[in-house]
């Protein structure tokens, strides 16, 4: 009698407290189900964000590249394109007199023309999205001959000069209604390397560093991912 008394309250005791224990697995199952589901799509949200600003990038860089190309025909009579350094060269022969930034009446019209050149061809470059062009013009001198101590004495007056030079075609351009400053979509800048700058020539070509770059950066308005299909 006992025992079958000590059983039955052995039992009665069990099942609340097993499902006591099964109810708290559910508890503790559902809250870790919650929090997992919640991971899931915060994980999912950074996806997709991750996966647009993929795409806007792929977009953008595809624009570049296309202008890039367009900008290809620049190339020709008075443009030449230096990949190594990723700018184009002025291919007029402009030669200044020694230490001197005025242009001479002979190179102006040919000047004229590559400016005319660069303005018809960023015109004509077609995109989907605004885009604004950075201009530089740079001016560049030619060392004195090895061993003129004038290149190291006035190395800062070449940097003046250079530029003075750069500015003197922007200002040939100007007289001659070629005004880049008063296009909205270019920025113009311009500079003067001195002695200095990459893609110099060397040994006895140094006299052709006489010369003007063209550098033209394009910066690509922002696209928004609603804009990608």
């Amino acid at each position: 009698m006992n025992n079958s008394s000590n059983n039955r309250q052995s039992s009665d005791f069990f099942w609340p407290s097993y499902v006591d224990l099964m109810t708290s697995l559910f508890v503790v199952m559902l809250v870790l189900f919650v929090y997992s589901f919640k991971l899931f799509k915060d994980r999912e949200g950074e996806l997709k964000r991750a996966n647009g600003e993929l795409k806007v990038k792929a977009a953008e860089l595809e624009q570049i590249t296309k202008i890039r190309r367009s900008l290809q025909q620049l190339e020709g009579k008075y443009f030449k394109y230096d990949p190594a350094n990723e700018r184009h060269e002025l291919l007029v022969p402009v030669q200044f007199k020694s230490g001197r930034d005025e242009i001479q009446d002979a190179y102006k019209p040919a000047l004229l023309q590559a400016g005319r050149r660069l303005r018809t061809v960023l015109k004509s470059i077609k995109t989907d999205q605004p885009v604004r062009y950075l201009v530089i013009v740079e001016g560049m001198a030619a060392r004195y001959p090895e061993g003129d101590p004038r290149n190291n004495n006035e190395q800062q007056a070449t940097y003046q000069l250079s530029y003075r030079r750069a500015l003197n075609l922007l200002n040939l351009w100007k007289q001659n209604s070629l005004d880049f400053t008063q296009d909205r979509s270019i920025e113009l800048i311009i500079g003067g390397s001195g002695f200095f700058g990459t893609g110099r020539y060397a040994g006895n070509r140094e006299g052709q560093n006489k010369r003007f770059l063209i550098q033209v950066i394009p910066k690509v308005g922002r696209i928004s991912s609603s804009q990608i299909r």
